[in-house]
């Protein structure tokens, strides 16, 4: 099945306690059905000091799942479903609330 959201994307979240925040997918993990998008479900990680890095606590982002995200629509910013459609021989994504082209 074809990738509705991949890395670069801007998606909008649609559940749980960062609802309604916006940022960008950094990381797809296809297997796991998840995604890590930058700024988003930051969570702090106690780590031990090791030979080269330092220890403490550290932000990180965890991964969320991809039930819980959707593609901003590039014309409004809003969240959207994402569809296909083939242009000059191409599948493209395209945004179903507005139609606009989401692949560049």
């Amino acid at each position: 099945m074809a990738a509705k959201i991949k890395k670069g994307d801007k998606v909008v979240i649609l559940a749980g306690r960062d609802k309604g925040k916006t940022g960008e997918v950094t990381k797809v993990l296809p297997t796991e059905d998840r995604v890590v998008v930058a700024g988003v479900n930051v969570v702090k990680r106690h780590t031990r000091a090791t030979q080269t890095e330092q220890g403490g606590i550290i932000e990180k982002e965890a991964s969320i799942h991809v039930s819980n995200v959707a593609v901003a629509d590039p014309k409004t910013g809003e969240a959207t479903r994402v569809g296909f459609k083939t242009e000059d021989g191409k599948k493209v994504r395209v945004a179903k609330s507005s139609g606009e082209v989401i692949d560049v």
